[in-house]
């Protein structure tokens, strides 16, 4: 994937993988000021569950709100404005002693739901009243909060179409920090929320490491019915999702003190003994 010299993604000749998509708005506070901005990717959720309703409220002149990207969930990506404008995306927001952050950053959009409720029936809901699967559902501790709570999972052609446009955002511009909406306004914003491996994407596109570099070692599969996944290497630590089930596949990633660091679609710590390699 690549940005032209107008701000805009073109897909690689050989990567039949990625489908973008153009819908323009003017609502744009016009370009960036001088050579050092952009220097920074901001991720979002949608807050809903379908494109359309986001690009439809992103392109309205009614709402004073707009992105650069959004991604939906089989992973089309949609370009509102070019790379070279700024957004209306991060809204009040501050980080490490810089305010306002439309005026530093791109905003990617991802169509999430964000957090869930569970309804009576066992079923989960969004905000909204629509029902997720409970195959997508996780059960994780935000960052800025301190009990779990119900999340919908990314889908992985999501997570990968944000890795190739943020590979493609550091090698065209000064791309310097990959942020969460929920880092630059924290207790306003819980986006892009703890089911968004945000933590791994940025380390590895901002270390330069490509997918094949990744610290992953090993495949092993969970040999107990029910085994914990934690924060880190310390059976007393923070559980950080639902129980992994046996015979589920998980990427070894890290091996400490009798713990592995494990993949699957997030990254935790589970007592090593009980993982089959």
């Amino acid at each position: 994937m690549k940005i032209n010299d107008e701000g805009y993604l073109m897909a690689e000749i050989d990567d039949p993988t990625i489908n973008l998509d153009k819908i323009s708005t003017d609502k744009t506070s016009g370009r960036f000021k001088g050579n050092s901005y952009p220097d920074t990717i901001i991720i979002h959720y949608t807050a809903g569950t379908t494109a359309r309703g986001a690009v439809g409220t992103l392109v309205d002149p009614a709402v004073k709100a707009s992105a650069h990207i959004v991604i939906d969930n089989d992973g089309t990506i949609t370009q509102l404005i070019p790379f070279t404008h700024i957004g209306w995306h991060a809204g009040k927001s501050s980080f490490n002693g810089r305010v306002g952050y439309n005026k530093y950053s791109l905003g990617i959009e991802i169509v999430n739901p964000g957090f869930l409720n569970k309804a009576a029936n066992g079923s989960f809901k969004t905000v909204y009243g629509n029902t997720i699967p409970e195959e997508q559902v996780v059960f994780l501790t935000h960052r800025n909060e301190q009990d779990a709570r119900y999340w919908q999972s990314y889908h992985d052609i999501q997570v990968e179409a944000v890795r190739k446009i943020c590979l493609a955002m550091r090698s065209t511009y000064n791309i310097q920090f990959i942020l969460g909406h929920e880092e630059i306004s924290p207790g306003r914003k819980t986006d892009p929320g703890p089911a968004f491996p945000l933590d791994s994407l940025r380390s590895s596109i901002l270390e330069n490491r490509s997918s094949d570099e990744e610290e992953v070692t090993s495949e092993g599969k969970v040999a107990v019915t029910s085994l914990n996944i934690r924060a880190s290497a310390d059976g007393g630590s923070q559980k950080v999702a639902l129980p992994l089930k046996k015979n589920s596949v998980v990427q070894i990633m890290e091996e400490k003190n009798g713990w592995y660091k494990v993949s699957t679609k997030i990254e935790g710590w589970v007592s090593a003994e009980y993982i089959k390699s």
